[in-house]
C-alpha cells in the first residue's frame, strides 16, 4: 500500500477520533481541569513550603516555585492525555472495531496513527490553556522566541512517544480497567524526579534513581528552554529518550495490532 493511502487512511482516522471528541465535551474540560487543578494545588497548598527549599539565595518564594513548578506540569499534562488514549484504544479493541478494521480496505497502521495524532492535537489544547493559565498566576519566562519554539517541539516529540507506548499498552490490556491502570507509571514517575523538587534534597538511593530515569533529563531541558538557561547535554538526553521511548511503543504497538483476528 503505498504512503499516499496511509496519509489518506490516518486522517480518515483522525477525523474519527476527534469527532469522539466534540461529541463528549467532557473530555476536553477533563484534560483542562486536570493541569490548572495540578498548579492551584502545587502552587497555593505546597508552594510556599516548597520554594522556601529552592537553591536560591534566602531561600525561594511561592512565585520561584510557580517558574519551577510548570516544566513539571507540563509532562504530567501529556501523561495524562497519553492515559487517555490508552483507554480509548482499550475501547476500539474490546468492542471488536480493530477487527472490523482488519476486514475493511484500510491500511492497518492508520487505525493507530489516527489515535496519536488525534492524542496530540489533545495534548496542545490542554498544554496551551496550561500555559496561558500559568501566566495568570504569575508564571514568567526569560526565554527567547527560540527557547519556546524548542520548548513546544520537545513537548510534541514528548506526546507523540508516550502516546505511541500508551496505545501499545491499550492494545495489551485486555480490558478498559487494565489500559486504565496500566499507563499510570507515566503520572507517578515524574513526582519522584525534579519535576517537584530538586534532586538533590532526595536521599541517596532516591536522588540517583531521580537522575537516571527519562523524565528528569526532559524536564530540566523544558525548564532550561522556557527560563533561557543553557540547556547542555541534557537535551540531548531528553531527545535521545523521547526517540527510544517512541520506537518501543511503535514497534509494540504494530506487534499487537496484528494479534488482533478479523471479523
Amino acid at each position: 500500500m503505498s504512503a499516499t493511502y496511509v496519509v489518506r487512511d490516518s486522517m480518515t482516522m483522525l477525523r474519527r477520533n476527534l469527532r469522539h471528541l466534540s461529541r463528549y465535551p467532557s473530555l476536553a474540560l477533563m484534560l483542562i481541569a486536570i493541569p490548572i487543578g495540578s498548579l492551584l494545588l502545587f502552587v497555593y497548598v505546597f508552594g510556599g513550603t516548597l520554594g522556601a527549599g529552592l537553591p536560591v539565595d534566602g531561600g525561594g518564594s511561592r512565585a520561584d516555585y510557580l517558574n519551577y513548578l510548570v516544566p513539571g506540569i507540563w509532562i504530567m499534562t501529556v501523561s495524562s492525555v497519553a492515559n487517555g488514549t490508552a483507554v480509548a484504544v482499550a475501547i476500539d479493541q474490546t468492542g471488536g472495531m480493530f477487527a472490523r478494521f482488519r476486514t475493511m480496505d484500510v491500511a492497518r497502521v492508520s487505525v493507530l496513527t489516527g489515535h496519536v495524532l488525534g492524542a496530540v492535537i489533545r495534548t496542545v489544547l490542554a498544554l496551551s490553556v496550561m500555559i496561558v493559565f500559568a501566566v495568570l498566576l504569575g508564571f514568567r519566562s526569560g526565554a527567547s522566541v527560540a527557547g519556546w519554539l524548542g520548548a513546544a517541539g520537545l513537548a510534541l516529540l514528548l506526546a507523540f512517544s508516550f502516546t505511541w507506548l500508551t496505545v501499545a499498552m491499550g492494545l495489551a490490556a485486555g480490558s478498559i480497567e487494565t489500559a486504565s491502570n496500566t499507563p499510570l507509571v507515566l503520572m507517578v514517575l515524574p513526582v519522584v524526579s525534579s519535576g517537584f523538587v530538586p534532586t538533590e534534597q532526595m536521599p541517596a538511593g532516591l536522588r540517583h534513581f531521580a537522575e537516571h530515569q527519562p523524565f528528569t533529563p526532559i524536564i530540566e531541558t523544558l525548564r532550561a528552554l522556557t527560563s533561557g538557561a543553557p540547556v547542555g547535554s541534557e537535551g540531548w538526553l531528553a531527545i535521545g529518550w523521547c526517540v527510544v521511548i517512541g520506537v518501543a511503543g511503535y514497534l509494540w504497538s504494530r506487534r499487537e495490532l496484528a494479534k488482533v483476528p478479523a471479523r
